[in-house]
């Protein structure tokens, strides 16, 4: 099992490339600029494998390999990848696979990065899972926002429609740049002609989905990762990341360095390789802020032995999520920027509870109330009483994400909190925003 901290980035050009000789994997081949054709895909990972079953009705081999994998979804909820195969597939039913590539998440680009620049990877994984579960229908799901990225998947679909004729209908969906509806049922219900808002469940999408059928939603990067699995095994999958974790996984890496971008990473490497990589920081570090804003914030004071997997960042509370890792320089201020950030996470409610449509509004307006300095005395027992009405009370996991992110931001930056509280702005708090709430604000 390797232990190097070995990583791979998506931004600069081939020549400068940080490699090794483990990495990059997802990221093999990929062009500075444009997306990397069919016949360059093909090239560069060899044809989609060929399936072959003992009997008609049994098991895809490639379910058992992808358990023995050991793949976890990247979407941030890290779900075992072969038990949401094997339970679509066990419906008997005809499915639909659903590429989750919707990528709401502001602080994210690693699935921008891979439909621009890879997307024959991504379908291939689409492809394969499609024959896992007896599925004759692909839809690929993208931010509406995205313009690359959609035409990078349309020209992808086109491309393989001319070379063979699709083995299963692949369709691209434009789907509302809304931080809500890349859930599950979110997608589920924008398939199915409603509004891409979370719905109650059950049923699950894998019991009855896209129009009725069982439904198989994965990740882009999953996928992509399910492809490579398919053509080199399980065991070439775990020779890197930690047991808990195997394989390499992206990052999208912001803040104070010099290559801000998305990076392939060894799970388990340590997070100050991979600011080396990104050419160090031009700042000093305050704190780090893990898996995205439904994430947990670490202090600087830790950042010198973070380790880049979940196993190692339980004790702090943290994951990896969805693959977001910021710095937070010395020069922004905390507490003005976890107030920015809490009042957008309260307006991307859905609007369909009162934990998330109060919950969060009232929430947002006390963390306001803290760093503008007129915050009545009782403000951070407000704001403990209003999580615990918000945590798990939703139709979705949003409140819970939204209270994580400010229950975090107080602990982690106590101090700082308190200063507002007695004395009101700070000198930082006039600074530039640090914090991206749009994707275009990632390098």
């Amino acid at each position: 099992m390797s232990s190097s901290p070995t990583l791979m980035s998506a931004e600069a050009p081939p020549e400068v490339l940080y490699e090794t000789p483990a990495l990059p994997r997802i990221l093999e081949g990929i062009r500075p600029h444009g997306p990397m054709s069919l016949d360059e895909h093909v090239e560069v990972h060899g044809a989609l494998p060929v399936e072959r079953r003992r009997r008609r009705r049994a098991e895809s081999p490639l379910i058992g390999e992808v358990e023995r994998a050991g793949l976890l979804g990247r979407g941030g909820a890290g779900f075992p990848t072969a038990t949401k195969l094997r339970a679509v597939a066990e419906a008997r039913r005809q499915a639909v696979v659903v590429i989750n590539a919707a990528e709401g998440e502001p602080a994210s680009r690693k699935d921008r990065t891979l439909c621009e620049s890879l997307p024959h990877l991504v379908l291939d994984g689409g492809q394969l899972a499609a024959r896992a579960v007896g599925a004759g229908e692909v839809m690929v799901c993208v931010c509406e926002s995205a313009r690359a990225s959609l035409e990078s998947i349309a020209l992808a679909i086109e491309q393989r429609a001319r070379m063979s004729g699709p083995e299963v209908r692949m369709q691209l969906v434009a789907v509302p740049g809304r931080y809500v509806a890349g859930q599950e049922n979110a997608l589920v219900n924008h398939l199915n002609g409603g509004p891409a808002l979370p719905t109650f469940t059950p049923p699950m999408a894998f019991e009855q989905g896209v129009r009725r059928r069982p439904t198989l939603i994965n990740n882009a990067e999953t996928l992509a990762h399910m492809a490579l699995i398919a053509r080199h095994g399980s065991e070439w999958f775990r020779q890197l990341g930690t047991p808990g974790q195997p394989g390499s996984a992206l990052i999208t890496l912001s803040g104070p360095v010099a290559d801000p971008g998305v990076y392939e990473i060894e799970h388990g490497a340590s997070l100050a390789s991979l600011i080396d990589a990104a050419g160090g920081a031009t700042a000093r570090v305050r704190a780090v802020l893990l898996g995205g804003y439904g994430g947990t914030w670490i202090a600087g004071g830790h950042l010198h032995r973070l380790l880049l997997s979940d196993e190692h960042l339980e004790p702090y509370g943290a994951s990896l999520g969805a693959g977001v890792v910021l710095l937070l320089s010395e020069h922004a201020c905390p507490v003005a920027e976890s107030a920015r950030v809490a009042r957008w996470l309260a307006g991307e409610s859905a609007g369909q509870c009162g934990p998330c449509l109060n919950g969060l509004d009232a929430l947002a307006t006390t963390v306001e109330a803290i760093a503008g300095g007129v915050a009545e005395a009782d403000a951070p027992q407000r704001i403990a009483r209003l999580t615990k009405l918000v945590r798990r009370r939703g139709a979705c996991g949003h409140p819970d994400g939204a209270d994580n992110f400010i229950t975090s931001a107080m602990e982690t930056f106590a101090a700082e909190f308190a200063e507002h509280a007695r004395y009101g702005p700070c000198e930082t708090c006039a600074a530039p925003r640090e914090l991206p709430l749009s994707t275009q604000g990632i390098a």
